[in-house]
C-alpha cells in the first residue's frame, strides 16, 4: 500500500464516517477499484476507525469528561443505596439513553456480523445501500419541527435510534445518516439529533475495533507500511474532525439534498457498473 492509497482511503473513512454517505460503502468500493485486497489492509481498516473515534472525542471532550464522572456518581449512588436514578440529572439520563441505543447496535453486529460482511464482496448491494442512504437522508430533512430534548426523550427513542445504527452495519447505509434519521423520526430537534448520533458513535465504532483487533494484528503489521497507516490514521481523524463539524453546521441548516443527491447517483453508478463490466 503506497502513501497515496493510504491518505485516500484515510480521508474517505474519515469523511464518509461522518457525513452521511456511507464510510463502508466508499472503502468498499475504493478497495475494489484500487485492487486492494481487504484481507491484507484489515489492521489498516481497524486502525482508520481509531482515526475517527479520536475526532469524536475531540469534539465532544467535554461531553464525554461529564459522562465519564457522572458514571462515577452512578456507582457511588448504588454503593449509598440511592438506585440509579435515571433522571437525576441530564447528564445521567444521557448516558443511559446511550447505553440503551447500544444494545439492540450490538445485537445486530454480533447476529448478522457475518452475513453482512459477505456483502461486501457484491457491488450490487453496495449500490442499494447507497440508494436506501440516499432515501433516508431526504426523509430526514424534510421532517417536520421537531423539539425533543434529552429531557423529554423516551428509552423506547434510543432503542430506536440504536437500532437503525445497527442497520448501518449493511454496505451503502450511512451510520451518521440512519442514526440521524432515527432520531428525528423518534421527534428529536435536530441540534440534539446530531450530538446523540455521534455520542452513540463512540461505543459502536470501539466495539468494532475491539471485536476485528484479534483477527487483525494476528500475524503482526509489515514494518514498511508503518508509515503510510500513520499517515492514513491522522488524515482520518483530521477529516473525521472537519466532517462531524460540517454535519453539525448542515443538519442545523437543512442541507442534507446534497448528500441524497450523490448517494443517489453514486449508488446507481455502482449497480450499472456492476451490471455491465463486474
Amino acid at each position: 500500500m503506497t502513501y497515496l492509497e493510504a491518505v485516500i482511503l484515510g480521508l474517505a473513512q474519515g469523511l464518509s464516517e461522518f457525513l452521511p454517505i456511507s464510510s463502508s460503502g466508499h472503502l468498499a468500493l475504493l478497495q475494489y477499484f484500487f485492487g486492494i485486497d481487504e484481507t491484507k489492509v484489515l489492521s489498516f481498516a481497524v486502525l482508520l476507525h481509531f482515526g475517527t473515534l479520536i475526532s469524536v472525542f475531540i469534539v465532544y471532550w467535554k461531553d464525554i469528561v461529564d459522562l465519564v464522572k457522572e458514571l462515577g456518581a452512578v456507582i457511588k449512588d448504588l454503593f449509598t443505596g440511592k438506585g440509579l436514578r435515571v433522571n437525576a440529572n441530564p447528564t445521567r439520563k444521557l448516558g443511559f439513553m446511550i447505553i440503551v441505543a447500544t444494545i439492540p447496535t450490538a445485537v445486530i453486529g454480533l447476529l448478522f456480523n457475518d452475513l453482512f460482511n459477505a456483502l461486501y464482496l457484491s457491488l450490487i448491494a453496495i449500490g442499494i445501500g447507497l440508494l436506501i442512504t440516499g432515501t433516508i437522508l431526504r426523509i430526514a430533512d424534510i421532517m417536520g419541527k421537531n423539539n425533543k430534548t434529552i429531557k423529554e426523550m423516551k428509552f423506547r427513542n434510543a432503542f430506536f435510534v440504536g437500532l437503525m445504527q445497527g442497520v448501518a452495519i449493511y454496505p451503502g447505509i450511512s451510520r451518521s445518516g440512519s442514526t440521524l434519521f432515527g432520531g428525528l423520526i423518534s421527534g428529536l430537534n435536530k441540534e440534539f439529533a446530531v450530538k446523540f448520533a455521534f455520542l452513540i458513535s463512540i461505543p459502536s465504532i470501539l466495539g468494532s475495533v475491539i471485536v476485528e483487533a484479534p483477527d487483525a494484528f494476528a500475524e503482526g503489521m509489515d514494518v514498511s507500511v508503518i508509515g503510510p497507516v500513520a499517515a492514513g490514521v491522522i488524515v482520518s481523524a483530521l477529516s473525521g474532525l472537519f466532517a462531524i463539524k460540517a454535519m453539525i453546521r448542515l443538519v442545523s441548516n437543512k442541507k442534507l439534498i446534497g448528500f441524497s443527491i450523490y448517494t443517489w447517483a453514486l449508488g446507481l453508478f455502482v449497480i450499472i457498473y456492476a451490471l455491465m463490466f463486474a
